[in-house]
């Protein structure tokens, strides 16, 4: 139960405190969690935290890839009509890297998409022939092909 009397006052409850070793880039690390619900174990507690993040860490790459922030409507149904949209295009996206074997980021397909969104190419053979050898890491053109004369 919480002691200080603000918060005592606003939550008389009892509370139940986990105390857990979670592996975080690969060391074991000491983690605490508070919750309200006294019925389940512990386990299934760090477990429910554990998809939790992987959650949060979903819907901030829909946020920031699909950069959904203006509306083109005010409504209930105009808006969710728009997000459905967008999470229709992240899934599909997410379904043709699969089937690429893409192995760049996701926002490096999103900028790929947008790039010969108007063009008629078929993307999963776009995707497929991306780079050189099936889309590599490794830079493709030596320093001297970037070379400009008058600057040193």
């Amino acid at each position: 139960m919480l002691t200080a009397v603000k918060s005592k006052g606003k939550y008389p409850h009892f509370f139940c405190r986990i105390i857990a070793q979670v592996e975080v880039n690969g060391k074991l690390v000491e983690m605490t969690f508070i919750t309200n619900n006294l019925e389940w174990s512990a386990g299934s507690i760090c477990d429910l935290y554990k998809a939790r993040w992987a959650i949060e860490s979903f819907f901030k790459q829909i946020k920031q890839v699909l950069q959904i922030c203006d509306f083109f409507g005010h409504s209930k149904n105009a808006t969710q009509w728009q997000v459905w949209m967008a999470l229709l295009a992240y899934v599909l996206l997410r379904y043709l890297s699969f089937l690429s074997q893409w192995r760049h980021s996701f926002v490096r397909i999103f900028t790929v998409l947008r790039s010969v969104l108007w063009s008629r190419y078929q993307l999963y053979t776009l995707l497929k022939s991306y780079g050189t050898a099936g889309g590599s890491y490794r830079m493709l053109c030596a320093p001297r092909q970037a070379y400009l004369p008058g600057f040193g």
